[in-house]
């Protein structure tokens, strides 16, 4: 197993009391909630990317997906699921985009692990990220095999 300097914990907390999703989950702040169960709250996203843009949350607090302990992982992907096919055929989306951002460096805007599902329709607009090439296939191979050895 990794364990890098920037994964601040792997001891669970239930509540960070100045969380904005924690005390959404609590009730504290009024949302559009539009799941509960278990462990995994959603609801839809104050600022959407498209109308129906939902946030899948644990209702637990873990601050990225490098803290989430992975018993929760069907969980989530099991509402993840649901909540997706709900928001595509209440919006009548044509597809749906599955995200999540982890660090300030790549666009975390809260602390709270948090998934996006955003409907997508052909022609709204919405384009993915710019892609690069590599230097070199030796570049390209040279990275796999840092990666590798960072796994262990």
């Amino acid at each position: 197993m990794i364990v890098h300097s920037w994964v601040v914990s792997t001891v669970e907390r239930a509540v960070n009391q100045d969380c904005i999703f924690c005390k959404i989950v609590a009730g504290e702040i009024p949302s559009a909630k539009i799941y509960d169960h278990g462990g995994v709250f959603a609801f839809l996203d104050i600022a959407p990317v498209n109308k129906g843009h939902a946030l899948v949350v644990p209702k637990k607090h873990y601050a990225t997906l490098f803290e989430l302990p992975p018993d929760i992982g069907r969980e989530l992907i099991l509402a993840l699921k649901t909540v997706g096919q709900a928001v595509m055929a209440a919006t009548g989306a044509e597809g749906l985009n599955l995200g999540m951002n982890n660090f300030e460096a790549a666009g975390q805007l809260v602390d709270h692990a948090h998934f996006h599902l955003i409907p997508r329709h052909k022609g709204d607009g919405l384009t993915l990220w710019t892609q690069h090439a590599y230097e070199s296939v030796e570049d390209m191979q040279k990275l796999a095999q840092a990666i590798r050895s960072a796994i262990g």
